[in-house]
């Protein structure tokens, strides 16, 4: 079974995800995985998908969130869910428990927050550049505000550190012109810029989701994701999650994905039945039975 989605150059198809060979599956080593609407509902992790991160971690696969979500948003959930890391800020910084640092050269600079478990903060760009783009960043947010009717800034904005986000969908709506010009402004900036499911980000920086991932696979566990792409997964369920669904042949959709149907120019390859925290569960149940039956 397949979802057909049309745009002005192609119709590309979405398979089922019964339709992931079993041998393939059975090979995957890793999970990477978008939080917003992937693995949450409402804003919040859903018990099934809390019990799937359990269980793939449980199984022993490497489990690895990348999102765009602040660090501040982040840390808690560094802190207390059954995950490796969380790559948070499309790619520009990485939070994790633990209080040894895993000693790689690509991280400029480590931050230890206390609490139960120390959580530790991770970057891809020095001090110095972190603060020169986050001055920037405020002016461009400040031309947003002023120029683009009825844009608001992300509540969790206090917790940005290398991005800004504006709030399309989680506490108000922007119409379509509303983003498109969001978009304009930053990239007239000079800044990168996605549409997540919730919010608008814009950066400075060579960083995405995709380099994020490379970047702390190789920092924490040595590993080459572009030299072992059969053995990782991604899941997703919007138009951010492109670099990846186009990179790993393993890419999958949530139901909702569906969504943003019409603004996909890399879709995932595989398409749950189940949206957010049930897709979620139904994916990593997909895995595991592929592991189970080739034991």
């Amino acid at each position: 079974m397949s979802l057909e989605i049309i745009d002005s150059q192609a119709i590309v198809a979405m398979l089922s995800l019964a339709d992931w060979p079993l041998n393939e599956r059975a090979r995957v080593q890793g999970v990477l995985a978008d939080i917003d609407d992937t693995l949450t509902s409402e804003g919040r992790i859903t018990d099934e998908a809390l019990a799937a991160l359990h269980a793939l971690k449980a199984a022993g696969l490497l489990v690895v969130l990348v999102t765009g979500r602040p660090a501040g948003w982040s840390k808690p959930f560094a802190a207390s869910w059954p995950v490796h890391a969380i790559v948070a800020e499309n790619g520009a910084l990485a939070l994790l428990r633990g209080a040894s640092s895993p000693g790689g050269r690509g991280s400029q600079g480590e931050r230890s927050e206390p609490g139960l478990e120390a959580v530790r903060t991770l970057y891809q760009q020095d001090a110095a550049t972190r603060a020169a783009n986050y001055a920037r960043m405020q002016q461009v947010a400040a031309r947003i505000l002023r120029e683009v009717a009825g844009a608001k800034l992300a509540q969790d904005s206090a917790g940005r550190e290398t991005d800004i986000a504006v709030d399309h969908s989680e506490f108000t709506h922007l119409a379509p012109e509303g983003i498109d010009q969001v978009l304009r402004v930053m990239r007239s900036e000079g800044m990168n810029a996605s549409v997540s499911s919730i919010h608008i980000n814009g950066w400075f920086g060579a960083h995405d989701k995709l380099s994020g991932a490379r970047w702390i696979l190789r920092e924490l566990f040595a590993r080459d994701l572009d030299a072992e792409l059969p053995r990782w997964a991604y899941i997703g369920d919007s138009t951010n999650d492109q670099v990846m669904f186009r990179h790993l042949p393993h890419s999958v959709g949530v139901a909702n994905i569906q969504r943003f149907a019409k603004d996909l120019q890399f879709p995932p390859r595989y398409v749950c039945t189940q949206a957010r925290g049930a897709g979620f569960a139904e994916f990593a149940d997909a895995l595991l039975e592929a592991r189970s039956t080739h034991v």
